[in-house]
């Protein structure tokens, strides 16, 4: 966060709420002319802060509008397990995040699929297949309260 300045925040802050804005249009809104604002984003994705852009797709649209919230305990800790579990998701389409937790499951998955029978056929012959997996709870998303893939930027911590 030392590098950035609250003009690179801006920036940052822009794009997280459209990435598909030209040069023109993102240096309007920080107010900056466009030459310096280019290389101020191109530097703000070499050093990472900006890991890639996306297109954000609605998953109804798609058919794929049932979100599940699955939460995994594995058989046993350790790396052989640890290892397959990972290996064995990074595969599955339908797994669209995953995370190491601690609490009451190891890992909390998100999930995307049409409906309750594709899930039912998904448990049984993907997840069923895993298995480094010991147990899973399902929580299904019965409504969105808030969607957004933004990342809060602290502005204490910026340098002027």
């Amino acid at each position: 966060m030392a590098k950035l300045d609250t003009t690179d925040i801006r920036i940052l802050e822009v794009l997280q709420e459209d990435a598909h804005l030209t040069t023109k249009e993102l240096a309007a809104k920080v107010h900056l002319s466009s030459s310096p604002t280019f290389e101020r984003q191109k530097r703000l994705e070499r050093e990472g802060y900006i890991e890639r852009y996306t297109a954000v797709v609605d998953p109804e649209k798609v058919g794929n509008g049932l979100l599940v919230l699955c939460g995994i305990t594995l058989k046993q800790h350790g790396k052989r397990w640890g290892t397959e579990f990972v290996e064995a998701i990074s595969q599955i389409p339908e797994i669209v995040e995953c995370w190491n937790t601690s609490g009451d499951y190891d890992f909390i998955m998100k999930i995307y699929v049409s409906d309750m029978k594709r899930y039912q056929d998904f448990v049984l012959n993907t997840l069923g297949m895993v298995e480094s997996i010991g147990s899973l709870h399902s929580f299904f998303v019965i409504g969105t309260v808030k969607r957004s893939n933004r990342i809060p930027i602290p502005r204490k911590e910026s340098t002027e």
